[in-house]
């Protein structure tokens, strides 16, 4: 039986690890070929090993989503190797302590770090969107899905940078759903709630115990669980799907 992505190209972006490549591995089992792009290139390698080990077709790209030279050229090369881009996830993204202390309140981070978390997890989403949007047009349409988070959707304190970042991701998801909506584009984003991954789970420790009194199915979500959204985002089952903050979080935003 066919997959739901037969026969599509796609780009992931931040696959050299969870919810990433957990997302470009799904893509190939349903039988997408997949460009995989990370900043660390050796990572994105990887996870395109593991795809092609299973009998996908796959290749890495190293790319940092802050600089629109690396995006125009890690489209380019997507498209070169594949000769189309229909689906592409914009997923690379960090996390407050990599840009500064971690408790911090609005008042007290610094120009520097909120500017940072800016240029990788609003203004690189943007960068993506656009280069792949030129693309789009040129051969009649595509799906994109944007990472976002739940802190798209409501305030978390002491995360006043990423919090910003991700309404910003939500906001340029619906308006690029409707600018393209006639030209065969969807626009989407997925809205993460707490999953384990690299990149949270240094900060997960301490927390873990509080987090869980406001998740009520009381675990933490896995990589494959988002991916398996973003994949049916990407697909035709979801040909009337534009717009949407598609929100997996145990029931997080619900309570």
């Amino acid at each position: 039986m066919a997959g739901i992505l037969d026969g599509k190209s796609a780009l992931v972006t931040g696959g050299a690890s969870g919810i990433g490549r957990a997302t470009a591995l799904a893509m190939a089992r349903e039988g997408a070929r997949v460009a995989v792009a990370d900043q660390s290139e050796g990572g994105a390698a990887e996870t395109v090993a593991m795809i092609n080990a299973a009998g996908g077709q796959s290749i890495a790209i190293g790319a940092d989503v802050s600089d629109e030279a690396q995006i125009e050229a890690m489209v380019a090369r997507s498209v070169a190797a594949f000769g189309r881009l229909d689906c592409a996830f914009n997923n690379a993204g960090i996390a407050p302590r990599h840009v500064g202390p971690a408790g911090q309140r609005t008042h007290e981070m610094s120009r520097q770090s909120f500017d940072r978390m800016m240029a990788i997890n609003l203004t690189g989403v943007f960068l993506c969107m656009k280069h792949e949007i030129v693309q789009m047009l040129k051969q009649g349409g595509g799906a994109i899905v944007n990472t976002a988070s739940v802190a798209g959707l409501v305030g978390l304190p002491t995360a006043a940078s990423y919090v910003a970042a991700k309404h910003g991701v939500v906001g340029l998801t619906k308006t690029a759903a409707m600018e393209y909506a006639q030209e065969g584009i969807r626009v989407n984003c997925v809205n993460p709630g707490y999953i384990k991954t690299p990149m949270t789970e240094p900060g997960m420790a301490e927390r873990y115990e509080r987090l869980m009194t406001k998740v009520p199915m009381n675990r933490l979500g896995v990589p494959e669980e988002i991916a398996e959204a973003v994949v049916w985002m990407c697909s035709e089952r979801a040909s009337f799907m534009t717009g949407a903050s598609h929100v997996v979080d145990g029931g997080y935003y619900a309570a």
